[in-house]
């Protein structure tokens, strides 16, 4: 393919019922690209023929202006090479603000009730580190991942027929994928459901805001883990919805703390088999106890099962969903942790009686995930790949889980690791007194990375501590943390 090198200049328009001369209007719109950054100091411009058959003008035309520019010094010409911005514009130029008029004023739209709500009280969630540290949170162990299996399945895909390859996915997710996700729920959590009942997403962000637009009005309340997940937060917040934070002991939420609040609810959030972030899991007694206040309140739940597949300790406990008798309970899963982060991938397993609502929402303005992450998922399951991924990622998390509550062991009093039973993640507990704020600071000023559970709660709670997340750092890699935490601050 021959190439046309040089800038795209197609948002240039000419008017040509105006005063101005043609050639005067091109040289102003491509002065003003350059001045306000549209093009880089040292990038090349399009030919001019390349340019006059791009804007259906004359080439001399464009030849004048460009002409125009090379004389006011904001153009070169290089022989045999083309034109292009002055190099002497590097640095130099001003940009008006996007948006800006000639003034520099920024317009200021205005905003809808519900944005403005969620502004008001989105949790401040700014981004921790995503690297592979101890002990960042949510990122499992990407150095344990068997690339070579997903390079060999990815490209199998892509030798595929073009239809499928290229072509506009299934809204609903790929076919296969939803057998797949409705085998792996039934072998492993012990859920029975059809694959109609699976509608795969972008992540499980995206399931959440989906769910609380579908389901509610804005003031509705919803029940809400206290402290609890950021991002499921924010979506229901975006949605209108007015959270009722409810306490968490260590058999989960308290529903008893719930009904006192609000004896009325529209849904219910929870994380039953690992809560986020304390890591509790929800005994079985509390599990009945939910699903019948949310009979009574003719409410819904949603069981977000972000790492449910990862128990090392004890039998794990059925997810919420399999002993949900009347149709309750939306499951809400990810591949996120079970795979990686940017696949964004997950899935919705929906109550029979929302199955139509749910198909009609996606016929009608989703427009689905991409099909190759999908396939390629999809023939991970198949093969028995997954599965295996799985065992073999138990071990990997219950050694770093012990390498982290053994290097902590001489911190006791100052920061009480508590074990847990799942996951990748925990948290330790400080002193009465002590600052979370101080813990973090110290931490971080030694290049260690941890998040106070303040973060997470929607209003104040007795415990103080930190998150420690486990899964992305190697056992020598979370003794060597802790060992750069020597002089850990206690109480004050």
């Amino acid at each position: 393919m021959k190439t046309q090198a040089g800038a795209l200049l197609s948002s240039i328009r000419i008017d040509r019922s105006a005063g101005r001369g043609i050639s005067v209007q091109l040289y102003m719109a491509l002065r003003d690209i350059i001045l306000t950054g549209g093009v880089k100091a040292g990038e090349r411009l399009p030919a001019s023929r390349t340019l006059a058959a791009e804007l259906d003008l004359s080439r001399t035309t464009v030849s004048n202006a460009i002409d125009r520019l090379i004389a006011e010094g904001l153009l070169e010409a290089r022989v045999g090479a083309g034109t292009y911005v002055a190099t002497a514009l590097q640095g130099q130029r001003v940009a008006r603000p996007a948006g800006s008029d000639e003034r520099g004023i920024v317009a200021q739209p205005r905003l809808s009730h519900a944005s403005r709500h969620a502004t008001r009280h989105f949790a401040p969630r700014g981004r921790l580190p995503h690297r592979m540290l101890p002990f960042v949170t949510a990122l499992p162990a990407l150095d344990a991942f068997p690339m070579a299996h997903w390079a060999r399945l990815s490209a199998r895909h892509w030798r595929a027929e073009r239809q499928e390859v290229m072509g506009y996915g299934d809204p609903f997710g790929l076919p296969r994928l939803r057998a797949a996700i409705a085998t792996h729920l039934n072998a492993l959590r012990g859920i029975k459901c059809d694959p109609e009942q699976i509608f795969v997403v972008g992540g499980a962000q995206q399931a959440f805001s989906l769910i609380s637009s579908l389901l509610l009005n804005p003031g509705d309340r919803v029940w809400f883990e206290n402290p609890g997940a950021i991002g499921a937060r924010n979506a229901l917040v975006a949605n209108g919805a007015d959270l009722v934070p409810v306490a968490v002991d260590d058999q989960g939420l308290v529903v008893a703390d719930g009904l006192d609040r609000a004896p009325h609810f529209r849904l219910a959030f929870v994380t039953p088999s690992h809560q986020q972030p304390l890591g509790h899991v929800m005994s079985l007694a509390r599990r009945l106890e939910l699903l019948q206040a949310a009979e009574d309140s003719d409410a819904l739940i949603v069981e977000d099962d972000y790492d449910g597949e990862f128990t090392y300790s004890n039998p794990p406990q059925p997810p919420l969903k399999s002993i949900d008798t009347q149709e309750r309970v939306i499951y809400v899963g990810t591949f996120s942790k079970s795979l990686f982060p940017s696949l964004r991938v997950g899935f919705i397993l929906s109550p029979k009686g929302l199955v139509e609502t749910f198909s009609q929402m996606s016929v009608s303005w989703l427009s689905g995930v991409p099909t190759a992450p999908q396939a390629i998922i999809a023939d991970f399951m198949e093969e028995g790949l997954f599965a295996t991924h799985i065992r073999a990622m138990r071990q990997v998390y219950e050694e770093r889980h012990t390498a982290l509550v053994t290097a902590f062991a001489p911190f006791a009093g100052r920061l009480d690791v508590q074990p847990t039973s799942g996951g990748f993640h925990t948290i330790g507990l400080l002193p009465p007194g002590a600052s979370e704020e101080r813990a973090v600071a110290f931490a971080g000023a030694r290049g260690v990375v941890m998040a106070p559970i303040g973060r997470y709660c929607l209003t104040p709670i007795a415990a103080r501590g930190v998150v420690l997340g486990f899964g992305s750092a190697t056992p020598l890699e979370i003794r060597r943390a802790v060992e750069a935490l020597s002089g850990f601050p206690g109480a004050g």
